[in-house]
């Protein structure tokens, strides 16, 4: 699946280069997925190596990261409060409602925000009766223009002119749909998490290799979506009609 990109480059203001080079050299740990060495961030930042080493140990003192005997860095507890401080009441509601879905599908399921362009997934449940199923990490991002949650979440926008079909659908059947849009072989759904519109556009999201279970997904994960966003806050957010049936994940 797609990831948050690492060699995001932050254009600093004068005097905040080193924090933007830290934040940086964060990212660059946190997203490797196995950790990396002094001299891997020094190259991915393009920066010298001693320069890496006191940005990773300043985070080592803090917490942020640790260090292994081999010298590898890796994220660190204190990451956890962090990520624990982004909209803890909603992922604290959804996830039961998030694992009920994992287990009736046998598929990932995963909330989806929209910041900027970017659909990011700031959580996941992954079924515990099924071995074979598609996986990602929370964090990964994916364009509001490709793929099932990023439909979704656009869908909740005005319309805009040359926006793909898929948004256009979304609003018509009130849930997302895509195929091998953002890897190949898998099937998305997705539905808007009617919510006040004072709080960030939210999505629930399905994924999996089986075309079978996307088609007739899209019902229950509005239904769901529904339930996550009365427990979250209310929500009034509607998009698009909601309109029963079955979806075709393509």
């Amino acid at each position: 699946m797609a990831r948050a990109d690492q060699t995001e480059i932050v254009k600093a203001q004068p005097g905040s280069q080193t924090l933007a080079r830290g934040l940086r050299a964060l990212i660059a740990v946190t997203e490797s997925g196995t950790g990396l060495t002094t001299q891997e961030v020094a190259e991915r930042l393009s920066i010298h190596r001693s320069i890496a080493y006191r940005l990773l140990q300043t985070f080592v003192d803090f917490r942020f990261l640790t260090r292994a005997d081999n010298g590898v860095y890796r994220p660190g507890a204190r990451l956890v409060s962090l990520s624990d401080a982004y909209l803890p009441g909603l992922r604290e509601l959804a996830l039961p409602s998030m694992r009920r879905l994992a287990e009736r599908l046998g598929s990932t399921i995963a909330l989806f925000i929209a910041e900027g362009e970017e659909a990011v997934a700031i959580s996941l449940v992954e079924p515990t009766n099924t071995t074979h199923h598609l996986s990602f990490r929370a964090g990964m991002r994916t364009p509001l223009d490709r793929g099932s949650a990023g439909y979704a979440l656009a869908s909740a926008l005005p319309p805009q002119p040359g926006e793909p079909a898929g948004v256009k659908l979304a609003r018509e059947l009130g849930f997302a749909v895509s195929s091998g849009e953002i890897e190949a072989g898998a099937h998305g759904v997705a539905a808007l998490i009617p919510t006040r519109p004072s709080s960030p556009l939210m999505c629930l999201h399905l994924v999996t290799f089986r075309s079978e279970v996307a088609a007739g997904a899209g019902p229950v994960m509005v239904q769901a979506a529904g339930e996550i966003g009365q427990l979250f806050d209310g929500g009034d957010r509607l998009s698009g009609a909601r309109v029963p049936g079955l979806g075709q994940a393509g």
